[in-house]
């Protein structure tokens, strides 16, 4: 690969790691950054803005706009850093043995990167089939950005034939990933002395009796529900994560807060499990409650929910994929992405294939080889010479 492109993904990539865009914080540094790199090369960009002013997506539409195109999706945002033990500034991109180290750039700057040093090639190639780039916010907090993104995508009078989200999974071509939805349960119920129990309420008891009952059902898919044996764990999964409440030893506690979750291998499992899960909780544990006080309860909030992704093996997208991959297998992740969405919300055939590995993300220290940058730009060389192409993605047409 030539040298002077590495050092062109290398210098992007430093940019980006430097700006800060953990999900609490505002994006619009880094989505200016990319308006102005764009503009360099003659290429507008769209700002889709959250209703808070203080987040931004970008669509880009690089070739003939009244094609079906090709998306490259990327968030731009990243998770904390606090509380844990970095070597170095994590937002200071370091260099070291051929790895580069910082905040976002296994998860997933390093993709953004990479499509935007492509960008010169890009625009200067004949395109027949357009290239598009898709930037969304906040994917790390429940996949919330890509959401009025895809709205807009849906108006465009032309919608692109086909998505690779690029996400970390070492240039495997990624045809599923389990969906999520997220439940905060809140418990209500009446506080009395502890010498006189029976006079309360005990939220947190009542909290147990889900918990029990979120395990039993667990417990029972691992054992008889559907299994895929592409994924790491084969089964739905289901869990109770975090719980809160009392006050204090001898006092009947009238709060309880719980979070749960289910990781579904369909489509939409993981909402119709939860669903089931509330509906048992408000017709069990609910009337027990209120027999002890009227106004005691349980109420569900959504914390989040995403679809998952279940491309078929001989979709046309999934072998066009691995011809740009140069590779002949595809998998499964364990982890949440937006592709789900792009298929769920826009109808639009996706899948997940991006340099770096997973396990870096997250975690102190989190980087990317820089051999992976350079695998990934080579895929997209080969995107651009497909696109170029009349007929290069007659099939994704027809499919």
């Amino acid at each position: 690969m030539p040298s002077e492109r590495t050092d062109r993904i290398r210098k992007l990539l430093a940019d980006l790691v430097g700006f800060n865009t953990v999900s609490d914080k505002s994006n619009l540094a880094l989505v200016g950054y990319v308006e102005v790199y764009l503009a360099g090369f003659g290429i507008t960009a769209r700002r889709i803005t959250d209703d808070t002013g203080q987040k931004a997506a970008l669509w880009v539409t690089i070739g003939p706009a009244d094609t079906p195109g090709i998306v490259l999706s990327a968030h731009t945002d990243v998770v904390p850093v606090t509380g844990q033990d970095w070597s170095a500034d994590p937002f200071t991109l370091v260099e070291r043995d051929g790895r580069l180290y910082g905040r976002g750039a296994a998860d997933m700057k390093g993709f953004v990167a990479v499509c935007l040093a492509m960008v010169p090639e890009v625009a200067r190639a004949k395109l027949a089939t357009p290239i598009h780039l898709a930037l969304s916010y906040d994917e790390e907090v429940g996949c919330v950005g890509v959401r009025p993104l895809l709205d807009e995508i849906n108006k465009l009078s032309v919608k692109p034939l086909a998505c690779l989200v690029g996400e970390p999974t070492l240039m495997q071509v990624a045809i599923g990933h389990k969906g999520k939805h997220a439940l905060r349960a809140i418990f209500r119920g009446l506080a009395s002395h502890s010498a006189l129990a029976p006079q309360g309420v005990n939220a947190v008891e009542h909290a147990a009796d889900l918990i029990t009952e979120v395990r039993r059902r667990a417990r029972e898919i691992a054992a008889h529900g559907t299994r895929d044996e592409l994924y790491e764990v084969a089964h739905t999964t289901m869990l109770s994560s975090v719980i809160h409440g009392g006050t204090a030893l001898n006092i009947v506690p009238d709060s309880c807060e719980l979070q749960f979750e289910v990781r579904g291998l369909g489509v939409h499992e993981a909402k119709q499990l939860t669903s089931e899960i509330v509906a048992w909780a408000k017709s069990e544990i609910e009337p027990a409650m209120r027999r002890g006080h009227p106004d005691s309860g349980i109420d569900f909030e959504d914390i989040l929910d995403y679809p998952a992704l279940d491309m078929a093996a001989d979709h046309p997208l999934v072998t066009f994929a691995k011809t740009l991959a140069g590779r002949n297998d595809n998998i499964k992740v364990s982890f949440g992405t937006e592709a789900g969405l792009y298929v769920a919300m826009a109808d639009i055939p996706t899948v997940v294939i991006g340099p770096g590995s997973i396990t870096q993300a997250h975690r102190p220290d989190e980087f990317i080889a820089i051999a992976e940058l350079e695998r990934c730009a080579e895929m997209i060389e080969r995107l651009i010479a497909q696109c170029e192409k009349a007929d290069g993605l007659e099939a994704l047409r027809r499919a």
